[in-house]
């Protein structure tokens, strides 16, 4: 994958915006292979200006709760997923489509898993058993604000009209079957 640098970039948002042509002309004019790159440096440009151009070199970490809100606008408007990461001041909108993913396939435990590969260094492993070792009562409190986010999301998910996934309906379900079952 080719890297642009800012200058270039500011270069191909100018043409576009002088009127040179469509995304597809700036992009075969700059030799970018995708005209969808032009529409997104343009898109950042007018949204955050020069700033949306330059690459960013931190990692940011969202909340779970941050995530769920941003995939709640999403589902709730209907709006794009560049739209969407507009109104949330996030630069990428392939983030939200990850976020979409990981929600769809494994819940709320795949927005809580930190993201990238585990470190392979039986160092790095020792020192994060030791450092990572929660109490019960500390893993309780960490299921119990999940399982509590999740609840807030499906509620809101109801309010709004969104058809719930059926992992999510059947997940919920059998929760609310075994609690009918252990209060007998």
């Amino acid at each position: 994958m080719v890297k642009y640098d800012e200058a270039f970039k500011q270069n191909v948002v100018d043409a576009y915006l002088a009127g040179e042509g469509g995304f597809s002309t700036v992009a075969k004019l700059f030799g970018i292979p995708s005209p969808s790159n032009v529409e997104r440096w343009v898109h950042a440009f007018k949204t955050f200006g020069r700033e949306g151009l330059s690459r960013k070199k931190r990692n940011r970490h969202y909340s779970v709760q941050f995530k769920l809100d941003v995939l709640n606008y999403k589902l709730r408007t209907g709006e794009s997923y560049q739209t969407t990461a507009s109104a949330f001041g996030l630069h990428d909108s392939s983030i939200i489509v990850g976020w979409m993913e990981k929600w769809r396939k494994e819940g709320m435990t795949g927005l809580s898993r930190p993201k990238g590969r585990p470190s392979m260094s039986n160092k790095a492993n020792k020192q994060n058993k030791k450092s990572k070792k929660l109490t019960r009562e500390q893993e309780l409190k960490k299921e119990n604000e999940l399982l509590r986010a999740e609840n807030v999301y499906l509620k809101k998910l109801r309010a709004s009209g969104i058809n719930i996934p059926s992992r999510l309906r059947k997940q919920n379900h059998e929760s609310s079957m075994n609690s009918e079952e252990n209060s007998d």
